[in-house]
């Protein structure tokens, strides 16, 4: 069975998570980031990552999707909660930009932008990961990433430009790779042109996916992940969840998984 880590899942949006996460030991799940989105996300992480230690890393963030109808002092509590609660994270996420028309309606690019950079400082200031959303932003993504001078960072389920994934990959930044590899065709060739070495598996869950028959994943679909990479870089799946979840481990500083 192999060993997997999903590196992107939103575990306080999880009902029963008790059986989600016996279902993800028994699939080969060794560990999970659990992302948050918000001041109440990320207490809750660092909730469930204190009942689940060593089984679920925390990642504390503020997503551009929850910037909508904050005001200036509540996106400095935000912030200051993050920093406040930095040592116990192994990454800074869920991060980053997103251009969709409906959301800069509510959140503009520019206040997206400025709190992105905030982040970013803080990723920098205590060696932190960062985990970027950058939907229909991907080169403001990268630009604002490598600028701020961050070390680390993965543009997690990325479906964008390959002149900048091409840029993600020569500054050392990951990608990774959801269950959308099945069958959406960007996120596919995104997948195809990653070396592996560069390459994370992740779920997003509680997303739902599929085209036809669809479904609402959990961290056990990771192995799902792991599948439709090795179908499109044909690779065996054990290489490639051997590689991905040494990447996860030393990029996260999760050393008991290697």
């Amino acid at each position: 069975m192999p060993r997997l880590i999903d590196t992107h899942a939103h575990l306080d949006e999880l009902d029963d998570l008790d059986s989600v996460l016996e279902v993800a030991r028994g699939a080969g799940v060794i560990g999970v980031v659990a992302v948050g989105s918000d001041w109440q996300s990320n207490a809750r992480i660092l909730e469930i990552s204190r009942r689940y230690s060593s089984f679920v890393h925390p990642a504390l963030g503020l997503h551009p999707w929850r910037l909508a109808g904050l005001e200036p002092s509540e996106i400095n509590e935000n912030l200051r909660f993050i920093e406040q609660n930095i040592v116990s994270a192994v990454a800074v996420g869920e991060i980053g930009l997103d251009y969709d028309k409906r959301l800069l309606k509510v959140a503009s690019k520019e206040l997206q932008r400025e709190v992105l950079g905030r982040l970013l400082d803080v990723a920098r200031e205590y060696d932190r990961p960062a985990i970027v959303h950058s939907r229909y932003a991907w080169k403001d993504s990268f630009d604002l990433v490598a600028s701020a001078g961050t070390g680390k960072a993965v543009f997690h389920w990325f479906t964008g430009l390959s002149s900048v994934l091409r840029d993600i990959i020569g500054s050392g930044y990951f990608i990774s790779a959801t269950p959308a590899a099945e069958y959406h065709e960007e996120h596919r060739r995104a997948v195809r042109e990653t070396p592996l070495g560069r390459l994370l598996l992740e779920t997003d869950s509680p997303v739902t996916y599929g085209r036809g028959t669809r479904y609402q994943a959990e961290p056990a679909d990771v192995v799902r992940s792991l599948k439709a990479t090795a179908r499109l870089k044909e690779v065996d799946e054990a290489a490639v969840a051997e590689q991905t979840t040494r990447n996860a481990a030393i990029l996260f500083s999760l050393d008991q998984t290697l």
